[in-house]
């Protein structure tokens, strides 16, 4: 049996059968019911949270001989009715891709001979546990050594969507420069949660990005007048812990069909956009980047799922363009 040693997360729950969840926000101690009142205690789903215990971003690296590596996978569809499939890599290629069930499943992927890195990559989807993680011969765990980045965002930032987890957009820039990444996207909660900003601010980091706005917009979760000073505050909270580190915003990418359409408080994707940038600018070291100009013209129509939502060709095409504009500290 070999311990293992997974990134991007914050906190580990085990239950007593020896299933692991990996949260990426930390649940205890806090009122999980806070961040999901929507006006009626028989609407509380705890949404944040659900997203939180999902593994988006979480992966382990192993350095083994084995032939042979095996995981048993607890899995269920979460709110969006999607469970994503887990990816291993071997010396940093794609190796298998491993859909995942409902239930309980164990996983085996036989691998080339060695000696060579294993790294794995939990679903960014779903509702996910693992246990019994076991090379059938030496293995060794790989702490990552890269600078870490956080990046937070809605479900365009989580996506689920993807082919697979480790091809995501910020899967694709980490792996790219070797950094180690810790990704907050939470699909349909990117509201400027004090528990989120409070969690960057404790973590250590050597670049930070924002991507913020579009789930604002579509929950007409602040107006005009109040978003500007929320997203001041968030970065500020943010900035308390990490005075010098790079901190970029990312204001929504287009979206043909939402861009001039009023909110419920009567913002449109553009006024969120200006919204954003005028709390961002609050602080004059932070990079703004306009999402209109990470994908542009008719690129949203070809690459859209469902006129929000990027596919995969998407993704990757916005890590692509986002690659040379993220630098780290240092």
């Amino acid at each position: 049996m070999t311990e293992s040693m997974w990134s991007g997360y914050q906190y580990e729950e085990t239950d007593a059968d020896g299933w692991s969840t990996y949260w990426r926000l930390d649940p205890r101690g806090q009122n999980l019911a806070l961040n999901d009142w929507l006006g009626d205690a028989t609407k509380l789903g705890h949404r944040l949270w659900e997203r939180a215990a999902t593994p988006a971003g979480v992966r382990g690296v192993w350095r083994t001989t084995a032939a042979s590596v095996r995981l048993e996978v607890r899995a269920a569809q979460g709110i969006y009715g999607r469970i994503a499939p887990l990816d291993v890599l071997v010396n940093g290629e794609l190796h298998e891709r491993c859909m995942l069930e409902e239930g309980e499943q164990q996983l085996a992927v036989e691998l080339p001979a060695g000696p060579l890195s294993v790294e794995i990559w939990l679903p960014q989807a779903g509702r996910i546990a693992v246990r019994g993680l076991e090379f059938d011969g030496a293995a060794e765990p790989v702490p990552l050594s890269g600078p870490r980045w956080i990046t937070y965002g809605s479900s365009i930032t989580q996506c689920s969507g993807a082919a697979g987890p480790s091809e995501t957009w910020p899967a694709l820039v980490a792996r790219h420069h070797g950094w180690d990444l810790t990704c907050l996207g939470l699909s349909g909660e990117c509201h400027l949660d004090p528990v989120v900003a409070r969690t960057i601010r404790d973590t250590p980091a050597r670049l930070i990005s924002l991507c913020l706005g579009v789930n604002i917009q579509g929950g007409a979760t602040f107006s005009g007048r109040t978003l500007p000073g929320q997203v001041e505050s968030f970065i500020a909270t943010i900035r308390s812990g990490h005075p010098t580190t790079p901190i970029v915003v990312i204001t929504p990418l287009p979206v043909p069909d939402r861009d001039d359409e009023p909110n419920a408080v009567g913002l449109t994707l553009n006024d969120i956009r200006t919204c954003v940038e005028l709390g961002a600018r609050a602080d004059p070291a932070v990079q703004i980047i306009d999402g209109r100009t990470i994908l542009t013209g008719d690129e949203p129509r070809t690459l859209y799922t469902d006129g929000l939502h990027p596919g995969r060709a998407g993704y990757r095409l916005i890590a692509q363009r986002l690659i040379p504009l993220l630098h780290p500290a240092g």
